[in-house]
């Protein structure tokens, strides 16, 4: 049974997700640390997991804290999420961003407001 809260929870990850920019990535603590919750990182996760019904949200953009493409098994085909990446310019290494620092997209760095 989802909550009535986390409904609303999920939906401020999705708008966040929504701002990550074409070619970078963010992870699920530095989403959870924006939104207010910073021990709310797994229920990210839980949100991303969700989120493929989804046409409007990038969740191939997002990854754990070190770059690891922990949600993979969460996309149609073997490697789809590297593939999504990929195609941004972003190359992965056994399933890890490589120069994963030059990648990571803060939403506190680059958002004005929590939502």
């Amino acid at each position: 049974m989802v909550l009535k809260e986390e409904l609303n929870f999920f939906e401020k990850v999705y708008d966040v997700v929504r701002e990550i920019p074409f070619g970078r990535v963010c992870s699920y603590g530095l989403i959870a640390r924006y939104l207010g919750s910073p021990q709310s990182a797994r229920m990210v996760g839980w949100a991303m997991n969700a989120s493929h019904i989804k046409e409007d949200v990038p969740a191939h953009r997002v990854v754990n804290r070190i770059g690891l493409l922990t949600g993979k098994q969460h996309f149609e085909g073997t490697n789809l999420m590297q593939q999504l990446l990929e195609s941004e310019g972003i190359q992965i290494k056994e399933n890890q961003v490589v120069d994963f620092e030059q990648f990571i997209w803060n939403p506190a760095d680059h958002l004005l407001t929590n939502t």
